[in-house]
């Protein structure tokens, strides 16, 4: 990407981050008090998108396949937990602090942004070299080196632009706290940083008390909660998010075919929702983790370049079996149709409630010329979109008002609807194309005397006259998630 091309992108995120607070979609949290660095609130129409989205993942996942099934664990988990799925001991970053400008940073992220730096000069070479040594040495744990490769490469804090670095060390992005009255009765607990964890655990209670037999699917939505060091981009990497993760069962030796299917299973949902098939890639990963031995990440393009929104990955036994191995409790299912029993093998479906919400609004933003005047709207799919319907009276006199509660009354047990009579028409359609409201019905003289409406359809702006009474039925054809589930 050119450096122009660059500065347009890093324009175009912080036009959206300005249009998201001013039009009630996301809040820096605590702003009063200057907020709370990677902490944000959602406005009244951002949590109806989110409310949305989450929604169309969970019956997606839940009333789409006969197999998979809910849960809502609880935050706090027995410490235990922690240790025996590796976080206690390996849930770190490698963090340094510049002995100048005071300010910490993770090492990776520096020397990751130095190789974009070479990319960008066309040294594609330099940039793959620089990535490999960097992954040797982290996978070494060689934080010395590490520190040593920074300083040769002339990476330099943003801030103090010097090279002053403390050593490198492991910092473990686990917020803990003590649970019980008395300091010296408490112990340390942590708000976990994953909702799979909550979903191993119940494996079992899950299985018998839903009758599932392999392969089978645990669903779940949660708050999930990470210290980390850099928290950035807005809300694509914050303190506190929300996952929506499914944990699928499977029979050892089965478990690349079903990563496969779910794999193409995931990307297909992503293109329903209206995401441009050139703006998501599959990365597959080289490096897996220990407990994989397949793993990719679905990435969108966003303003600030290729980054993940959802993560699958075959896990193997590796959880089940370490959770066992800690609680001394059997977690093996007995499969009648082989007679055998076994500890199943996990795929794993992760998307962060966040990143979709942020991708979402990214694609959905647009800004275009239009008979020679710039306009701005926010191109949701209806089945998501916060508001599916404005319901705005012509005048605030001759009886329209009451027509226009009449038939809010009449949507609003089936649809979010906006009432709206301030300003001119064309500055309400206006307001209604900043929040991405799909649909604007108008109530005229007209509308009184033969029960018609004109509807603005927002993306095309086009305008049909129509019955009152074919309403309900057109919003619920075009915001169904139907319209959705059926590209699935």
């Amino acid at each position: 990407m050119a450096k122009s091309d660059q500065s347009q992108e890093v324009n175009v995120l912080k036009d959206i981050i300005a249009h998201a607070k001013e039009y009630g979609f996301v809040y820096p949290s605590s702003e009063i008090y200057d907020g709370l660095q990677a902490v944000y609130d959602y406005g009244p129409y951002g949590v109806e998108l989110k409310n949305n989205l989450k929604k169309l993942w969970w019956e997606s996942m839940t009333r789409l396949h006969d197999n998979i099934v809910g849960l809502d664990a609880a935050i706090f988990m027995h410490p235990t937990t922690w240790k025996a799925s590796g976080h206690v001991d390996s849930f770190n970053d490698p963090m340094v602090d510049n002995k100048d400008s005071k300010k910490r940073y993770r090492a990776d992220v520096l020397i990751e942004e130095k190789a974009a730096q070479y990319e960008l000069a066309g040294e594609v070479e330099k940039s793959q070299s620089l990535l490999a040594a960097m992954g040797k040495l982290m996978e070494a744990e060689n934080f010395d080196s590490l520190r040593e490769l920074m300083i040769n490469e002339g990476i330099t804090c943003p801030l103090s632009g010097t090279a002053n670095w403390t050593e490198i060390r492991q910092f473990n992005l686990m917020f803990s706290t003590q649970v019980g009255s008395v300091a010296d009765e408490s112990s340390t607990i942590y708000l976990r940083p994953e909702t799979a964890q909550g979903i191993f655990v119940n494996f079992l209670n899950v299985q018998k008390t839903a009758r599932m037999k392999v392969p089978f699917g645990i669903a779940q939505i949660g708050k999930a909660f990470r210290n980390e060091i850099v928290a950035r981009q807005f809300i694509f990497r914050m303190r506190e998010f929300e996952q929506m993760e499914m944990q699928f069962f499977v029979r050892p030796g089965t478990e690349l075919e079903w990563y496969k299917e779910w794999a193409e299973k995931r990307v297909r949902w992503h293109l329903a929702l209206g995401i441009p098939a050139e703006k998501i890639r599959r990365h597959d990963h080289d490096k897996l983790a220990h407990y994989a031995n397949a793993a990719l990440d679905i990435e969108y393009n966003f303003p600030f370049g290729n980054k993940e929104v959802e993560g699958i990955h075959s896990r193997t036994d590796f959880d089940l079996k370490s959770h066992q191995a800690y609680s001394k409790k059997k977690q093996q299912y007995f499969d009648p149709e082989i007679n055998q029993n076994y500890i199943p093998y996990v795929i794993e479906t992760s998307i962060g409630a966040d990143r979709l919400f942020l991708m979402t609004l990214c694609n959905a933003y647009t800004d275009e010329i239009a008979e020679g005047k710039q306009r701005t709207y926010l191109k949701f799919h209806p089945a998501i979109a916060p508001v599916k319907a404005a319901i705005l009276p012509l005048t605030k006199k001759d009886g329209l008002p009451e027509k226009a509660a009449q038939i809010v009354e009449e949507l609003k047990y089936d649809f979010n609807i906006i009432y709206e009579d301030a300003a001119s028409i064309g500055k309400r359609y206006t307001r209604q194309d900043l929040i991405g409201t799909p649909f604007c019905i108008a109530v005229d003289h007209q509308t009184l005397e033969d029960d018609t409406v004109t509807i603005r359809h927002r993306d095309t702006t086009e305008q049909e006259r129509l019955p009152i009474s074919d309403l309900h039925q057109r919003l619920n054809q075009a915001c169904s998630f139907k319209r959705i589930f059926e590209k699935l």
